[in-house]
């Protein structure tokens, strides 16, 4: 299934960039931190790690969500980038973010432990880390109509932003004597991490669950069946969403008692064609009755 309105092939080149550009970035921040024992980068490397198995497993549901329908799922395979969003979202909350606010916490009540060296190693990373995060960034940015695959991971580049420039700073706060920047800066990271997770996990929970398009979009429908030719009355219509930008709608029209059926069904064919045409609407059932 294609996303309708966005290109879902840039999308996968975006989400394939993404990926590789997070095997890169890791590298460099696992080594920094080895350079500088800054405790923000190992934070940052972790949450890189968690990011490459997750942009992977997004680029996998993205691929798969554009399967044709078949017999075991006649609407399509849309709903599998929302599924693959909630996972993520879940990953987000239960693994990065606890685990960084878990390592972090009890520093601000500990004395310093740990000698910070090579800071400006440290500091150079993470500008480059986030220059080299702001490509892919940029590309998604760019288009329009992302699938709920791509805007998590759209999602996700700004949460890298943000918990880089929090690291950052709280590096260049080391090197002037303020050690407790270190684990005040990784729950930042870890803060933005879990915020942007929840609105995630939102958005996509109502779109599995069958969400509708809203109140608007119905009425907007009723009237295009009723102002249809032939057509005495509507009753719906029901819709909901069964992919990021894949609509489901369902109404029964009134016909006029004692024509005949292949006259009703061309009442009804004409209903479904111009729904289909006027809303954006890839799967929708008409039902004449007397």
């Amino acid at each position: 299934m294609s996303n309708l309105n966005g290109s879902p092939d840039k999308e996968i080149h975006s989400l394939y960039m993404t990926v590789g550009f997070y095997a890169i970035i890791i590298i460099i921040k696992l080594i920094a931190y080895f350079s500088s024992h800054v405790m923000a980068l190992l934070a940052e490397s972790f949450h890189t790690l968690s990011d490459l198995f997750i942009s992977g497993f997004l680029l996998i549901a993205l691929l798969w969500s554009r399967k044709s329908a078949d017999k075991d799922h006649m609407f399509g395979h849309g709903r599998a980038q929302n599924v693959a969003a909630l996972l993520a979202a879940t990953l987000f909350l239960s693994f990065t973010s606890y685990k960084l606010y878990e390592e972090a916490i009890p520093k601000l009540f500990q004395p310093p432990s740990t000698t910070h060296e090579n800071l400006p190693i440290a500091i150079g990373v993470l500008i480059l880390s986030m220059i080299i995060a702001a490509a892919p960034l940029v590309s998604l940015i760019r288009q329009k109509d992302l699938g709920a695959a791509a805007k998590a991971q759209m999602i996700e580049l700004v949460n890298d932003e943000l918990g880089l420039l929090a690291a950052l700073v709280g590096t260049i706060f080391i090197s002037y004597g303020f050690p407790l920047a270190d684990p005040i800066a990784t729950i930042i990271v870890a803060t933005i991490i879990a915020v942007n997770a929840i609105g995630v996990f939102r958005d996509n929970l109502g779109l599995v669950l069958g969400k509708s398009p809203g109140p608007d979009y119905i009425e907007k429908v009723r009237r295009i069946a009723e102002s249809t030719q032939g057509v005495l009355g509507v009753v719906g219509p029901w819709a909901e969403y069964i992919g990021p930008d894949s609509i489901h709608i369902d109404l029964q029209i009134k016909v006029t008692t004692g024509i005949s059926i292949d006259d009703a069904n061309a009442i009804a064919r004409s209903v479904r064609q111009r729904v289909q045409a006027e809303m954006n609407c890839q799967y929708c059932s008409v039902h004449p009755e007397p």
